[in-house]
């Protein structure tokens, strides 16, 4: 059975629609134990029904709690990572060892800690030019892809939301697309970066998307994308529905306008 966790309580928990769920915490330590109760449970859910757990990890300020707190007991030794399988859903276009790059704070904080064989660690090229990883990426998706696609169904797809409204590197204005892996050039709170991401195709096929958001500047952004008018190019996260509703699991500074 996975670990338990004794979180503050959410101060509210209600559908915002047909396709999502939402969950409102105290403040980023409570969101990181809700997640981290969420991917043992559907770590155990994955490996009892398919023998495997495959996801996707976010980046940005947000799943660092995530990761520190997988890397010590209880999910240290409760998740079974020797059946896990860690992919990235985008990546700047640095190297593995720089601080930019989403792969360097999950390895340091969780991949360093806990018992995850090398071959099951899926990490974007990064270093590699845009095309190349962009290209190098999909190759590996489609090495691991289901039989109706050509990438994996994620058992869990982890996501955050940007104050602009971007998820993964879907930054609003991004057209639709029917590939898996694009390269994307972006300018972020001053931070300009190529990077590559993966598409709401993939995530789409995930059996779980969790959409993990802190802090008051994500508020307006938070509530034009839950409760706004449908406008998937301005709100890009509009775009990722799952297999499954999402589930938004938030802060109170975040959810202040709902």
């Amino acid at each position: 059975m996975p670990p338990t966790r004794h979180c503050a309580p959410a101060r509210r928990s209600k559908p915002i629609s047909a396709t999502a769920a939402l969950r409102i915490l105290p403040d980023n330590t409570a969101v990181a134990h809700a997640a981290a109760a969420l991917f043992a449970a559907a770590a155990h859910t994955a490996v009892a029904e398919r023998g495997r757990f495959l996801v996707a990890l976010s980046g940005g300020s947000t799943p660092q709690t995530l990761f520190a707190l997988l890397a010590q007991p209880p999910y240290q030794t409760a998740i079974p990572w020797s059946r896990t399988q860690f992919y990235w859903g985008d990546e700047r276009l640095v190297p593995p060892d720089d601080p930019g790059s989403n792969y360097y704070h999950a390895r340091t904080l969780l991949l360093d800690h806990v018992p995850v064989p090398a071959n099951q660690v899926h990490r974007i090229p990064g270093e590699l030019p845009a095309l190349e990883a962009a290209s190098a990426y999909a190759s590996l998706l489609q090495r691991h892809a289901e039989p109706e696609h050509s990438w994996p169904a994620f058992d869990l797809a982890l996501l955050g939301l940007g104050a602009d409204g971007h998820t993964a590197s879907l930054f609003p204005g991004s057209p639709p697309t029917a590939d898996p892996v694009i390269s994307v050039s972006a300018d972020y709170d001053g931070r300009p970066a190529g990077r590559i991401s993966l598409t709401p195709p993939v995530f789409n096929s995930a059996h779980q998307v969790a959409f993990l958001v802190c802090g008051a500047a994500k508020a307006p952004a938070l509530t034009a994308t839950l409760q706004g008018p449908k406008d998937p190019f301005r709100w890009p996260a509009q775009r990722i529905s799952g297999s499954a509703p999402p589930i938004w699991i938030v802060d109170q500074a975040a959810a202040a306008t709902l």
